[in-house]
């Protein structure tokens, strides 16, 4: 899964890396975002052209009673997300990309007491373009006149062989010869969305170890990416 990630990368950027503009309130730069938190992501405007704007992470399905079953749809995996209910309509037509400058995955550690930590990111520093889904719910109980939630989930496929030793699983990045089919609103290939929906190159990411103070969520600062020492973590007696 896909379960913590960093979003430091100004708005601005964002839109100028993804070839959109920016349509949105700016959200505080974040080293530990996590579910729940609202998140950026491109999308494809009424005029099909790729915006950016924010949205809740973990998706909120149209028929939901309320929001609280956003904390469980944070991710759709890759191999059923043209079968389950809650996911292929919106396959068919609600994409987005989410942008991280990079996530974190834990490792069991023989001997270690807590899992630990890494942050793995591309080799060349360019943000991550993350295939995920999104759609729009709205509290029928509150009346008509109800603000509308928008909500996503991220994609997530197989583990490369990169991340396999500290993860089954992965996001799925999408390059950028694919990023206008992936959002384009009138592509409704399911066969061709799927086949995109693989891991990415080996030599494309690189990971390093980090502090245990990414487990609690209130820790947002820089200092969560830092290389730390292996020979410095404590072990178990």
């Amino acid at each position: 899964m896909c379960g913590r990630f960093v979003s430091s990368t100004t708005p601005d950027r964002i839109a100028s890396y993804f070839g959109a503009t920016f349509d949105t309130e700016p959200l505080p730069a974040n080293h530990n975002v996590a579910p729940t938190n609202d998140v950026y992501a491109v999308v494809a405007d009424a005029a099909a052209q790729p915006v950016v704007r924010s949205f809740h992470w973990g998706l909120v399905p149209s028929w939901a009673k309320d929001v609280k079953i956003g904390s469980k749809m944070i991710n759709a995996r890759a191999e059923t997300v043209a079968e389950k209910p809650a996911f292929k309509p919106l396959l068919r037509s609600k994409r987005v990309i989410v942008p991280m400058d990079g996530f974190y995955e834990w490792k069991v550690v023989p001997g270690q007491r807590t899992k630990q930590p890494y942050f793995i990111h591309r080799r060349d520093g360019e943000p991550l373009a993350v295939a995920g889904l999104w759609t729009a719910w709205r509290d029928k109980e509150a009346g008509a006149d109800a603000p509308w939630l928008h909500s996503c989930t991220i994609i997530t496929c197989a583990a490369n062989a990169t991340m396999a030793p500290v993860h089954d699983r992965m996001p799925v990045l999408l390059p950028p010869p694919v990023w206008h089919a992936w959002l384009d609103p009138d592509n409704h290939d399911l066969d061709g969305l799927t086949a995109l929906l693989v891991p990415a190159p080996d030599e494309l990411l690189e990971m390093h170890p980090v502090s245990t103070a990414v487990n609690n969520v209130r820790n947002k600062g820089a200092e969560l990416i830092e290389v730390i020492d292996l020979d410095d973590v404590e072990l178990a007696e």
